[in-house]
């Protein structure tokens, strides 16, 4: 029993000997955070910014729940205008901060690095959560209105975007359909001019396959046309027996008339004395 009891009280001497030299750790380490703090504010002080974040970096590297060196880092990071790498230092104090100012001026610095990238959803509410802890600050109600407004016309620039991309759409849509719309008008105007033209083709081969399915019926309808006789073409042969034949007749007819006179005349008989 005796034995165990020193065994015991041996393990709690070694525990405690331990703990100490872990506070004493911390204690080191957190000294040296704060140590570095100062300088990196010494440096923020002279507009030296990098190397203030870099100093703000090693305070964090000893101790990483250090919320002075995280807002600090942050706001170096911001007047080197990396404002996307300070958002998550001041997001870090606003979570981990214990009071509502401190709250509402990491809410305030996010807000204002949403600003600079144009983020104005964002900036709207980090501010707004701002304002929660610290609803006096006019600086941060200044500065929602002018995120509000931003976003605001930010919000209608993009509906008339949308809107135009919209319209775009549409007029390109219409004016392929148009396109369409005339390509097959020419198709079908083409097609039935096609058509009409060879229906004349068919017809007019049709009358010639008439034509020269049926000559013997042109040849016979040709011979049964008689020749009109035409005035002023008679040969002077022609002429010599039309005369040649005219005394003839009037010959013949002369004779005939002297014999008919000599037929009714009387006779002259002389009288016996």
């Amino acid at each position: 029993m005796k034995t165990y009891l020193k065994i015991s009280i041996l393990f709690l001497m070694l525990f405690s000997i331990k703990e100490i030299s872990a506070q004493k750790d911390s204690t080191a380490l957190q000294r040296k955070a704060r140590s570095m703090v100062r300088q990196g504010n010494e440096l923020y002080q002279n507009k030296q910014y990098t190397d203030a974040s870099v100093a703000y970096k090693k305070a964090l590297s000893n101790s990483s729940y250090y919320d002075k060196a995280s807002y600090n880092l942050g706001n170096a990071l911001y007047k080197n205008k990396n404002f996307k790498e300070a958002l998550p230092q001041y997001e870090l104090t606003a979570k981990t901060a214990e009071d509502k100012l401190t709250k509402a001026q990491a809410y305030h610095n996010i807000g204002n690095a949403h600003m600079e990238t144009k983020n104005y959803q964002g900036a709207v509410d980090s501010y707004k959560n701002a304002l929660r802890n610290n609803p006096t600050d006019e600086e941060t109600r200044y500065n929602l209105a002018v995120a509000q407004q931003l976003l605001e016309k930010e919000n209608q620039q993009n509906k008339d975007d949308q809107n135009k991309d919209n319209k775009d759409k549409k007029d390109q849509k219409d004016q392929d359909k148009d396109k369409k719309n005339d390509k097959n008008k020419d198709q079908d105007k083409d097609k039935k001019e096609g058509e009409d033209k060879d229906k004349k083709d068919d017809k007019d081969g049709e009358g010639d396959k008439d034509k020269k399915q049926d000559p013997k019926k042109d040849d016979k309808k040709d011979q049964n046309k008689k020749p009109k006789p035409q005035q002023g073409k008679m040969s002077p042969q022609q002429i010599k027996q039309l005369l040649e034949s005219l005394n003839n007749e009037e010959k013949k007819t002369q004779k005939k008339m002297n014999a008919k006179k000599a037929k009714g005349k009387k006779t002259k008989q002389e009288k016996d004395w």
